[in-house]
């Protein structure tokens, strides 16, 4: 699906909850492999109560609309990254994702400058696949840190480990 489509899906998926959409625009991240879908809707209560629950769904939703309609049912077992050609779609309501994912480089940026400075393993509190993929991509060029995902199920969080100057 190109871009007009899936923004038509979007359009299409909020117009259904009743919510009024005011404006929808693509925005494609310098150096990241997403391309951000922002809407601007008059109640965004309804998709960023509850940590942006509703949100998170419209955008697994979108996403699998997305797959189902570009490959057949037997072609799903591909990883999901061939399904959208290398490139990550996320709605964003009024801005609660962009300030979500500062919050998380923040707490990244942070949490690395701790591991540099007392030269061991920090462990960030548990987050989501979505979130730790952000602190694996924030924290990918360090040369001297290394990141890795521990645990399982709603305790899963990510360890930034020191391993020198390289």
């Amino acid at each position: 699906m190109n871009k007009d489509e899936i923004q038509n899906l979007i359009q299409e998926l909020i117009r259904k909850t009743g919510v009024e959409l005011h404006k929808i625009t693509t925005d494609e991240e310098e150096g990241q492999d997403s391309t951000w879908y922002s809407v601007e809707v008059n109640e965004p209560h309804f998709f960023i109560s509850h940590e942006g629950e509703a949100l998170n769904a419209l955008n697994h939703l979108v996403r699998r609309i997305i797959e189902a309609k570009t490959f057949p049912k037997t072609d799903l077992e591909d990883s999901p990254k061939s399904v959208f050609g290398g490139q990550n779609i996320l709605i964003d309501i009024n801005g609660f994702q962009k300030k979500k994912v500062e919050n998380i480089r923040t707490i990244a940026h942070m949490m690395s400058e701790r591991a540099r400075y007392f030269k061991s393993n920090i462990e960030v509190d548990p987050m989501s696949a979505f979130e730790r993929r952000i602190v694996h991509e924030f924290l990918s060029n360090a040369n001297d840190l290394k990141t890795e995902s521990i645990g399982f199920g709603p305790t899963r969080r990510v360890v930034i480990k020191y391993i020198g100057e390289i």
